[in-house]
């Protein structure tokens, strides 16, 4: 992963490597290699994870077809 330091401006360099790894998903790779995960808990762990993408797909399947509200945008204040 690279990231370009523009005029010697380091913070904002660090805040895009940071949000690139939090789009990769390295920091919740680094949490879950921390300790050992028993392969009941990895089992558990990924059922749930696979009923959240469900629940999701379906709730934006609904939003697409005009059944469901869609979420409101929260105005960005600087």
């Amino acid at each position: 992963m690279q990231v370009l330091v523009r005029d010697n401006n380091i913070d904002q360099a660090l805040r895009i490597l940071k949000k690139k790894m939090q789009r990769e998903g390295l920091f919740r790779e680094f949490k879950a290699r921390s300790s050992y995960e028993k392969p009941s808990e990895k089992r558990v762990r990924e059922k749930a994870e696979a009923v959240r993408r469900q629940r999701k797909l379906a709730r934006k399947k609904l939003q697409r077809e005009g059944l469901l509200p869609s979420p409101k945008k929260a105005a960005r204040t600087r």
